[in-house]
């Protein structure tokens, strides 16, 4: 579990940014494997993680593709073995949970698909270049940029004077650099998805797949997308879940997921209305007024809940996180409400149930040990990783006051989650040079694609779904009517389940535009 400081990276970095006028991409017909890492056999052993009998493993990639006799990296892997009989076994069903950042080694569930699917394939997920046990990139002061950006959280974006943003710039400037110093160069120019392609298809090779099938959830869909454009003839079967945007900029793509997040706080609002008898944004209030009203509150007299202040700033990371799922929808009103109820005990009993529904009952302070989430070691500052990625995928505005102007837009369309989600990729105005993948790609020569899409997804926002199920020429879109980010695998709407294991188990798609209603 994350602190609560980096707790915002993981509820506010779900998706990718940036990117730069279209290109071709890697040609497919000279994308082949380096003898060197052809074949290889991978050593599994067991590292039983959360009672699953998993096991784990290492495949080595090159650093750098385009010189294989270099340096190399190992990429930490985890599998989960089939259970059905050898005869009914289809291969390796690969799984990439979202980023960047975030390690597969980490956040595996196998119980999170069917029997089915469990029976037919074995169940992997790896740590991509940077990040968990797979050469982790840890950068410098976690929360020096953090402060540095909530230092100006209550002053709009068209307020900020050169005094206010030179201390912000600085501090992203300084974590650019420490980035730089720590991991070198050399390896920051080779941390973006097109390498991360690369090393999935070396992966695919050792794991004795001839073709790959595979499920993306977020950044993962990035991953598969540009996998099935660049590898068409090595794809079987590809589940992309909440597509991101790969052609917008930076800012863009943050005032769009602004713009997501205000548009799933919006649709909240009216379910606590309807379900919460005293849910205090019913009636004719401003819900984001009230809501500022209620952080400012907390701010001034924090609540405890076990020995934790929580804040109009933690409460707010809390709201954030709870918009990620419908299922937690129930427990954040309730938090809410409890802040205006007049019994004593009644607000902290409130956010104590919101608190243990999102953290398990736990979230860990400054200063203590996490606890170990994988069976690779140190899984370092994930936001470093994220940036990594961030920004050599993507270009960025040069300067602080490009980032401004659409801090200000933010702001205005999402009063409570815009301008920071832009100050966010700052350090990416002073990064160096690193391949940046293809964008406009449309994996003309690739089998069908099941793209899945979430209306009210506050992360990825549907347009970013429909767009690339649009664009790439043999792509089948899903649509789920209600809210939340990711939805294969929650095994809570089988209209979506289904069709999506049907597809992987036979390579046959659902009929492109089917809707799923809300549950």
């Amino acid at each position: 579990m994350r602190s609560v400081r980096t707790w915002s990276a993981a509820v506010v970095t779900a998706a990718l940014l940036l990117a730069c006028p279209p290109s071709t991409g890697p040609d497919p017909a000279v994308e082949t494997i380096p003898p060197r890492f052809a074949g290889q056999d991978i050593a599994w052993g067991p590292c039983p993680v959360r009672g699953e009998p998993v096991e784990c493993g290492t495949v080595a990639v090159p650093l750098d593709h385009d010189r294989p006799d270099g340096q190399t990296l190992d990429l930490a892997l985890i599998r989960l073995p089939a259970t059905g009989a050898p005869e009914e076994r289809i291969g390796s069903l690969v799984i990439n949970p979202g980023g960047p950042g975030v390690p597969g080694t980490g956040l595996f569930h196998g119980s999170a698909f069917s029997e089915d699917v469990r029976s037919a394939f074995d169940l992997v997920s790896f740590d991509p270049r940077g990040v968990g046990a797979s050469d982790v990139l840890s950068c410098g002061d976690l929360y020096a940029l953090d402060d540095a950006r909530q230092d100006i959280a209550d002053v709009h974006p068209d307020h900020l004077t050169p005094v206010h943003l030179q201390p912000l710039d600085d501090a992203a400037r300084r974590y650019a650099a420490s980035c730089a110093e720590a991991a070198g160069e050399t390896f920051l120019a080779e941390i973006g998805t097109v390498n991360v392609v690369r090393d999935l298809e070396i992966v695919r090779d050792a794991l004795g797949d001839g073709t790959l099938t595979y499920v993306g959830y977020s950044y993962g869909a990035h991953i598969g997308a540009l996998y099935a454009h660049t590898y068409p003839s090595n794809t079987r079967a590809m589940v992309l879940d909440a597509a991101v945007d790969t052609d917008g900029s930076t800012v863009e793509i943050a005032l769009d997921q602004a713009v997501a997040f205000q548009g799933a706080w919006e649709r909240f609002v009216a379910h606590c209305a309807a379900t919460v008898e005293d849910c205090p944004f019913a009636g004719e209030t401003d819900p984001d007024a009230l809501a500022r009203e209620l952080l400012d509150a907390l701010d001034r007299d924090p609540a405890s809940v076990d020995g934790v202040p929580v804040d109009g700033r933690l409460l707010l990371l809390m709201a954030t996180s709870a918009l990620y799922r419908e299922e937690t929808w129930d427990p954040l009103a309730d938090a809410f409400a409890a802040l205006e109820r007049e019994e004593e005990g009644e607000p902290e009993k409130g956010l104590r149930a919101l608190y243990e529904e999102l953290f398990g009952g736990h979230v860990e302070q400054e200063g203590e040990e996490p606890v170990e989430p994988g069976p690779g070691g140190d899984h370092g500052d994930p936001r470093a990783a994220y940036t990594a990625v961030t920004c050599a995928d993507h270009a960025s505005p040069a300067g602080i006051e490009g980032y401004r102007d659409v801090a200000a837009e933010a702001a205005d369309r999402s009063p409570l989650f815009g301008a920071d989600a832009v100050w966010e990729h700052l350090p990416c105005a002073h990064w160096g040079h690193a391949e940046r993948p293809p964008t406009g790609f449309t994996a003309p020569d690739a089998p069908p694609v099941v793209i899945i899409g979430t209306v009210g997804d506050p992360v990825t926002p549907y347009a970013w779904s429909r767009d690339l199920a649009d664009r790439l020429d043999h792509a089948v879109l899903i649509t789920y009517e209600g809210g939340g980010h990711t939805l294969y695998g929650s095994g809570r709407v089988p209209c979506v389940e289904e069709p999506v294991d049907h597809y992987l188990l036979t390579g046959e798609p659902p009929p492109d535009g089917s809707r799923c209603p809300r549950v």
